[in-house]
């Protein structure tokens, strides 16, 4: 395993990256706690130029981002010039918006056709685009689920997979056999645990800390060749930047760092 694959989500801190003074101040804390690079998402309104030096100041990597849908039908150029900016290869959309999973399957074949328009533009321009998934993707249409569709339709060189353990496990799909069968399409992976509370409530936790098989989905991770591991915690029990410590430690006891 190479070194340096651990990446911090910032959506996990979102509510301390809304200014300038924020961000830095939160960047700051998590190269301490000993990640390297970041994945841009939910930042307030921060000048890019702002955001590159901020980060070049405390030796933190921009591996990946979440760009909102509307950005990248309406901005792809500004997104594009923003991650050549920022050195920064990989771009993701962190969900396909709502009134597409309203119209069921009709809505996702038409998010197939506009974001496979996206990831050719991106592409083109020597980026990758990128799906990152939820549940509700493993709605059946006969006898497949949304999520087998979308990448059974489209071109791997236009639309990659960003896998989210949390939210596969939580939809019904194997963690494990999702990465496998996505294997040389996922340059980036989310990582974060489930635990339960009380019969029936799932919790999101700390990686290491629920109940997903990390030495499975750890080596699956290995065989499909993915590049970062990217640590995401929607909702934490507490402090935010504790919960990335904790799946920090935990993961670097597994072998990453």
């Amino acid at each position: 395993m190479s070194q340096n694959v651990l990446a911090a989500q910032l959506f996990t801190v979102r509510d301390f990256t809304k200014t300038a003074e924020d961000f830095a101040e939160s960047i700051a804390k998590i190269g301490a706690i000993g990640y390297t690079s970041v994945q841009i998402s939910a930042l307030g309104p921060i000048p890019p130029a702002d955001v590159k030096k901020i980060c070049d100041d405390h030796n933190i990597t921009i591996v990946n981002t979440h760009i909102p849908w509307p950005r990248l039908q309406e901005h792809i150029a500004a997104v594009i010039d923003e991650h050549n900016l920022w050195e920064c290869k990989h771009v993701a959309v962190g969900s396909m918006p709502f009134h597409f999973i309203e119209a069921g399957e009709e809505g996702l074949r038409q998010f197939i056709a506009e974001a496979t328009e996206v990831g050719r533009t991106l592409h083109e321009a020597g980026l990758t685009f990128s799906y990152h998934n939820h549940s509700f993707e493993f709605i059946r249409y006969g006898d497949k689920c949304g999520l087998e569709i979308l990448f059974e339709e489209t071109d791997p060189r236009y639309v990659k997979a960003e896998l989210d353990t949390y939210w596969i496990q939580f939809g019904g799909g194997d963690v494990r056999d999702w990465i496998l069968r996505l294997k040389d399409r996922m340059p980036v992976i989310h990582l974060k645990d489930m635990a339960m509370k009380g019969w029936r409530d799932h919790l999101m936790m700390e990686v290491g800390e629920g109940n997903l098989n990390w030495p499975g989905i750890l080596d699956a991770c290995r065989e499909a060749n993915v590049e970062w591991y990217a640590v995401e915690q929607d909702i934490c029990p507490g402090d935010p930047f504790e919960s990335l410590a904790t799946s920090y430690r935990n993961l670097t006891e597994m072998g990453l760092s």
